[in-house]
């Protein structure tokens, strides 16, 4: 099922998501429902919180970013990097800061460069409840950060400049009331 996607202004985005015991909810229908909601809406990753739900877990499939690539520019790490995150702690990240123009499906028309570590390592359980300790690097760690964030209750737009976020705050204010257009289905502020 496709679900409205939460927009910026919705306290629910700057909440710190809960985390998931076994049996309290229906994670591979959630799951699936999140797939289904973040391909619509021509996303790489998709978090809880942004269809309203303040729980730990996030979907990412990399591979829109290797379509229509010639295969020498295809990134590596998103080759078959499909995985579903539930309870997800980041235990380390490493390497050299790097830039990346981000945007998020909760904030739509506003993109911007973020500079995140090359490597991440990550705890999580997968939706079989099987747990996994794992290093990502390139896009599929910078996905998984973002993606982290949100349930941290953290946006991209938090690592703007304050001038850049000042600029930005009469378009953040329209996507917050609804006065966005957009291809897919969103959830705004009454």
């Amino acid at each position: 099922m496709i679900l409205p996607i939460v927009a910026y202004g919705d306290p629910v985005l700057r909440k710190k998501a809960k985390a998931i015991e076994k049996g309290s909810l229906d994670v591979k229908k959630l799951s699936d429902d999140m797939f289904e909601t973040m391909y619509a809406a021509s996303g790489v990753g998709l978090a809880a919180p942004q269809i309203g739900q303040s729980v730990r877990l996030f979907v990412v499939d990399g591979q829109p970013f290797t379509e229509g690539e010639n295969e020498e520019d295809i990134d590596p790490t998103l080759v078959g990097f499909k995985k579903v995150f539930i309870n997800a702690e980041i235990l380390d990240e490493d390497g050299d800061e790097w830039a990346f123009e981000e945007g998020c499906l909760s904030i739509p028309g506003i993109r911007n460069d973020v500079y995140r570590p090359e490597k991440v390592t990550i705890k999580y359980v997968d939706e079989d409840w099987n747990e996994h300790e794992e290093t990502y690097e390139g896009t599929a760690a910078r996905i998984i950060q973002h993606e982290y964030d949100h349930i941290e209750g953290k946006l991209f737009t938090d690592y703007m400049s304050p001038l850049k976020r000042q600029l930005l705050k009469k378009r953040l204010a329209d996507i917050t009331k609804g006065n966005v257009d957009v291809e897919y289905k969103m959830r705004f502020l009454k």
